[in-house]
């Protein structure tokens, strides 16, 4: 399996909306992002920081629930695109 990528709060986000979820609010520097068959997922943006990886990690998991895998798979194809 390939390493966990850095990816930034912004990219993330970016990279989620594509997936079809939404802002639904931002308080301070977490923005909360929703999916119609109710997942839900908060994203830190720290400036240009990227995301620590156990959070991402955990964020795909749990809040997206979805393997390394099928995540990579996404992540590549978009970071082609863009």
């Amino acid at each position: 399996m390939p390493k966990i990528p850095a990816i930034t709060g912004k990219e993330l986000i970016k990279l989620l909306q594509s997936m079809g979820f939404e802002i639904t609010r931002t308080k301070g520097s977490h923005v909360r992002l929703w999916l119609k068959d109710k997942k839900a997922t908060t994203v830190p943006i720290h400036g240009n920081k990227a995301i620590p990886k156990g959070l991402l990690r955990k964020i795909i998991r749990e809040d997206l629930e979805m393997s390394m895998k099928e995540f990579f798979n996404i992540y590549s194809k978009y970071k082609k695109k863009g």
